[in-house]
C-alpha cells in the first residue's frame, strides 16, 4: 500500500514537473521525508498527505482512490 501511494504521488509531481525539493517546501515539509514517501518507505500522516496533494494542485480522493491496505 506504501509503495503504491508513493508512486502516484511521485507520478502526480513527474507530471508537474517538479522536483521533491519544491514539492517539499511547498509543502512545507523535509525533503527527504519526501523521498522516503515516494519510495513506500514511510508511513504518512493524513495532515500531511493532506499538504502534498494541495502542494500539487490534485484531489486527495483522487490521489489515493484505488489504493487498498492489501
Amino acid at each position: 500500500m506504501l509503495a503504491n501511494l508513493g508512486k502516484r504521488l511521485r507520478d502526480a509531481r513527474a507530471k508537474r514537473g517538479m522536483s521533491q525539493e519544491v514539492l517539499a517546501a511547498l509543502a512545507g515539509l523535509n525533503r527527504n521525508y519526501v523521498n522516503q514517501v515516494e519510495c513506500g518507505r514511510r508511513n504518512i500522516s493524513i495532515l500531511n498527505l493532506v499538504k502534498l496533494a494541495e502542494a500539487l494542485g490534485v484531489d486527495l480522493t483522487a490521489l489515493v482512490r484505488g489504493i487498498s491496505a492489501q
